[in-house]
């Protein structure tokens, strides 16, 4: 008897202990738990230890607080120009209000998803084809600013929404593919005509600045020439004149021994004549004879009779 007296009070000592562990809570970071008593909302639970009242209390739901990312399947949407195309948006929210989270709607995730596929027709609708293609970051914005405000009720944020591919038909890429190619071609021949256009310019500036080169380079060698020829020019004058004035110094310094040897007039004379003999050798075609000169010749006529006597 009293050991089965001890065998349930073991038992009911463990099952207090499970039911004490039971009520014990610990919520994680970045975690909230909503708790309900009875059926209703009884508080969050934010992180740290807490306890429930056993059988009355429950976490109704656990709710993640950390920014989340929901990647939607592409829309079909019509452009202002009735062309149909299928858009994929990315959806970046956050959980601000564990308790709205909770009862605000019943699936908030298919919720953002319809709620981001109506926006999207709406806008898209009002835009044709080629700003729908260039005009990602306004609906980006505006998709962004309408999502935020459909749910603040539910207890969510919107931090972001992005356009990740945005596929029209496919005779409008055809088309836009050909556009692209023709707009590439131009821009090609368009550069392709600028560089012979700048080739050309510069072969002419080439010849040009040759030319001016060569005529620059004719008139310096003119110029050379010029001044060589002047300088020979003033060198022959300077070796004539030097040539002259070494022949009258000659000239002086044989007089001046004459007249130091004690010649006669008569010598003096004849030195004279041999001298004008000298300067008569050369290509002149006309000789003055000066009257001394004459009288002198007058003088050796004599002389060669006196001697022919004899």
């Amino acid at each position: 008897m009293a050991t089965l007296a001890g065998l349930l009070l073991l038992i009911i000592l463990i099952a207090a202990v499970a039911v004490v562990a039971s009520c014990i809570r610990i919520v994680p970071q970045a975690q909230a738990y909503v708790v309900e008593r009875l059926g209703a909302y009884q508080g969050t639970w934010d992180v740290g230890l807490h306890f429930k009242v056993p059988v009355i209390d429950r976490v109704a739901k656990r709710v993640l607080l950390k920014e989340q990312v929901a990647d939607f399947p592409p829309q079909p949407v019509i452009t202002k120009d009735n062309v149909t195309m299928r858009i994929d948006t990315v959806v970046f929210f956050q959980i601000t209000d564990p308790k709205l989270f909770t009862y605000g709607v019943e699936n908030p995730i298919m919720a953002i998803e319809n709620l981001t596929a109506t926006t999207l027709r709406n806008i898209i609708g009002d835009l044709e084809l080629d700003q729908t293609l260039t005009s990602r970051e306004t609906i980006n914005a505006k998709m962004r600013a309408s999502l935020d405000i459909a749910t603040d009720p539910w207890g969510i944020k919107v931090n972001r929404v992005e356009l990740k591919n945005i596929i029209p038909p496919a005779a409008i890429q055809d088309a836009m593919e050909k556009q692209m190619k023709a707009e590439r071609e131009r821009r090609e021949a368009i550069l392709r005509a600028e560089g012979e256009k700048k080739s050309t310019i510069l072969v002419a500036e080439g010849k040009k600045e040759s030319a001016i080169l060569e005529a620059e380079a004719e008139k310096q060698s003119a110029i050379l020439r010029a001044e060589a020829q002047k300088e020979k020019m003033i060198r022959e004058a300077e070796g004539e004149a030097e040539a002259i004035l070494k022949v009258q110094k000659a000239t002086a310094d044989g007089l001046r021994f004459i007249r130091e040897a004690g010649a006669d007039e008569s010598v003096l004379k004849l030195k004279s004549l041999e001298t004008f003999e000298k300067v008569a050798d050369g290509q002149s075609t006309k000789i003055i004879i000066p009257s001394e000169i004459q009288n002198m010749a007058g003088v050796l006529a004599s002389a060669r009779e006196l001697v022919t006597q004899n």
